[in-house]
């Protein structure tokens, strides 16, 4: 369908959307590293002195954020049913960004600060208070806090888009070796995503509320403003057709964010223009990832409206266009790929009502899905050490 005909629609979605806020929680963490802790129903297992695991985290381990908790989750993706969790940590209230660093430190955004967590031990080594306020901590889609984050090229940097509830966000700078935030630049409403350009000298924002991406240079810390709305502003807080989640074309540094199953925007930084080319999906999209080769994965999460649009669904783009259409059973949110490229894992955390405790394991030749039971909302995904071994499905 063509979103053009949702219009008249848009007045009605914002008055339900502006009821579908987080519910309140007090934040209780000290910000002491804390230990391993297990979610229901699984055992985290613990040395007896450190805190950590006494189990080696294999290469190809999944570390999965779980927005529903306060913990990121350790998954073998090679195992089935409860041998699959290795156990979680907490990390901090409604974890939802996830950046892995070569040396095996997983830097994650939440609610109450960006937390350093040592993949090798399984323990939190730090967690490091925003700069900007957001407010109570709470949970939810429209928690204050952290959102997306992403790592510069050299390790040295953090970057995390801040959420600040009704107001404009920020993105915070954090100095990885001194664990400390060192700068706050101004950026637009509700920072899904972080990205980082190939060279270290851009980092990009998308902001949904804003129905933009914020462009900043770290030379000199300033931002500039892309609006990125091909389907226009309408509907404003209430509309649904908003950027969600960037990817960066491996060969141009072009920005590819993409709308509803039917448009994406290809942003070039530099100029600030803005292509729209032609979608297949027809369905409300959230995730996207580049593969090595300019390959496109897009995470669909299901209708806006049931009777016109399709159901959750992966779709793979190949870079000249063509695209192959996944199906999915139940909302999902993000798309981590294996090192080899031959595994996509779909988280089913999503950010709104719908969400599924598990991962959509997609064999991307075959399109053969397997969907694996993990975690508390699991939103974001990242692969620990590469992929040495086969999936079996």
């Amino acid at each position: 369908m063509n979103r053009r005909s949702l219009a008249g629609r848009l007045t009605a979605l914002a008055a339900v959307t502006a009821t579908l806020g987080g519910c309140a929680s007090d934040g209780d963490d000290d910000g002491a590293a804390s230990p391993v802790s297990a979610p229901p129903g699984t055992t985290a297992r613990r040395t007896p002195d450190s805190g950590g695991t006494s189990a080696r985290t294999p290469r190809g381990t999944l570390l999965v954020t779980d927005f529903g908790s306060d913990t990121v989750t350790f998954v073998d993706p090679v195992e089935r049913g409860a041998a699959a969790d290795l156990g979680s940590v907490r990390v901090g209230t409604a974890p939802y960004g996830i950046a892995l660093g070569e040396d095996g430190t997983a830097w994650v955004a939440t609610a109450q600060g960006v937390a350093a967590v040592d993949t090798r031990t399984r323990e939190r080594t730090a967690l490091i208070r925003y700069r900007t306020d957001t407010g109570p901590v709470t949970t939810g889609e429209y928690r204050g806090g952290g959102m997306g984050i992403a790592l510069s090229p050299d390790g040295s940097r953090a970057y995390v888009g801040v959420n600040v509830p009704g107001g404009k966000g920020t993105l915070e700078v954090v100095d990885t070796e001194r664990r400390e935030v060192t700068r706050v630049v101004p950026v637009g409403r509700r920072p899904f995503d972080v990205d980082v350009s190939r060279d270290g000298r851009q980092v990009y924002a998308t902001n949904h509320d804003s129905f933009d991406v914020s462009v900043v240079d770290t030379d000199d810390w300033t931002a500039r403003r892309i609006e990125v709305a091909p389907y226009g502003t309408e509907g404003g807080l209430g509309s649904w057709l908003k950027p969600h989640y960037t990817a960066v074309r491996p060969w141009d540094g072009a920005l590819l964010l993409p709308f509803e199953g039917e448009r994406l925007a290809v942003v070039d930084p530099g100029t600030g223009r803005v292509r729209i080319e032609e979608m297949t999906a027809n369905t409300h999209q959230h995730g996207v990832t580049a593969g090595a080769d300019g390959t496109l994965y897009v995470v669909g999460t299901g209708p806006i409206d049931p009777s016109e649009d399709d159901g959750p669904s992966l779709t793979v783009r190949s870079p000249d266009g063509d695209e192959r259409v996944v199906p999915l059973v139940g909302p999902h949110e993000t798309v981590t790929l294996s090192a080899d490229g031959r595994t996509a894992y779909v988280s089913g955390g999503f950010t709104r009502d719908g969400y599924w405790n598990g991962l959509s394991v997609v064999d991307v030749a075959t399109g053969r899905v397997t969907r694996l039971p993990v975690g508390e909302r699991p939103l974001a995904v990242a692969v620990l050490g590469g992929d040495d071994r086969e999936v079996v499905q």
